[in-house]
């Protein structure tokens, strides 16, 4: 019977394909079966088998090991590619609710698991990359200055570092999202764009992206595209940056002020602006009864880095990490010199 056939069959296969590209050693379907489900996938170690089966006998995956562990071949990264439409519509809205929902960052207690991105970049290009991203860290233009750096072969997150590279986990804006929602409030997340800023103020979205119906993070298209001047604006105040409009009901204002509050002696400042009940914000319209939230892009500093030149492959809004192993990113960059040294930094 065909995939067509089958459309629950082909969008878990299509989940277990997602994984296994993630990996550059076999993996087997216990490993498939943790990393399934922190995607928001929950399938046993036995049902993984019978769909691995499935895929072995199409040619996506291949069997290198005397058990189950398996790597993706050619062919099953063109199916990934190739994958339905539908499949891939609504993906970046459904993103960032399932991990809103997963967020379980204690404000109190400031401890727990906090959505971050993805960056790697080459490793002859990092430290040259670090020069380029320090004043955008410094003026703020991120959701924090806590960061994590990992070496090649390293784990960040639920992925492994490519050889030849170096990878960046950024705190991601959805942090926010979490925080309310666990609060009790919920959030409407409802574009990424270009946020234009003069004199350090935000005064208009000059592009935008709707989540819904958009395969991508807004913040990765517009980085590929070279659409931001996030190093202009952190020399002069004035420039183009990434940012997301979010909104919530007015009768929760009181306790989103307070989670804000709480997130930012956490060193998450996400937020940028808030608005007043059902009035306009940086130029966007505002539903009646709603504020608008302007929260500012979390790859802004690697924004900055690809303006120059330097492109990393970022994979946004990508997984969880403990914010504990966290650290403000002058004391990360001086904590993995002295194991790895960095020419030129």
């Amino acid at each position: 019977m065909s995939f067509s056939t089958q459309p629950n069959v082909e969008r878990k296969i299509l989940s277990i394909l997602k994984v296994l590209s993630g990996f550059q050693k076999p993996a087997g379907s216990v490993i498939i079966a943790k990393h399934l489900k922190e995607h928001g996938v929950d399938l046993s170690e036995r049902a993984v088998r019978y769909h691995l089966r499935l895929t072995d006998e199409r040619g996506l995956t291949q069997l290198v090991r005397d058990r189950d562990g398996r790597i993706i071949t050619e062919k099953g990264l063109r199916e990934i590619d190739s994958a339905l439409v539908n499949d891939k519509v609504g993906f970046a809205i459904s993103r960032i609710e399932q991990l809103a929902f997963r967020t379980n960052f204690d404000l109190e207690n400031q401890t727990g698991e906090v959505p971050v991105n993805l960056s790697f970049f080459p490793e002859a290009k990092f430290a040259e990359a670090l020069k380029i991203m320090e004043p955008v860290f410094e003026k703020g233009y991120c959701v924090s200055n806590l960061v994590k750096i990992a070496l090649p072969g390293e784990s960040l997150g639920t992925q492994l570092v490519p050889p030849g590279h170096i990878g960046l986990a950024t705190v991601c804006s959805i942090i926010t999202n979490g925080a309310l929602l666990k609060a009790g409030v919920p959030m409407d997340s409802r574009f990424g764009g270009i946020l234009q800023l003069e004199n350090n103020r935000p005064v208009r979205f000059t592009e935008i992206i709707h989540y819904q119906g958009c395969s991508l993070d807004p913040s990765e298209i517009f980085i590929k595209a070279r659409m931001t001047s996030v190093r202009k604006t952190a020399s002069s105040g004035s420039g183009e940056i990434l940012a997301n409009f979010r909104e919530i009901p007015s009768i929760c204002q009181p306790t989103a002020y307070n989670v804000i509050s709480k997130l930012r002696r956490a060193r998450l400042n996400g937020v940028l602006t808030i608005g007043n009940t059902s009035e306009s914000v940086c130029e966007v319209n505002v539903d009646l009864n709603k504020i608008g939230i302007v929260l500012v892009g979390g790859l802004n500093p690697v924004a900055a880095a690809a303006e120059a030149g330097i492109e990393a492959e970022n994979h946004s809004m990508s997984t969880l990490m403990d914010y504990g192993i966290l650290k403000d990113y002058r004391e990360e960059i001086d904590e993995t010199s002295k194991n790895h040294p960095l020419p030129g930094y």
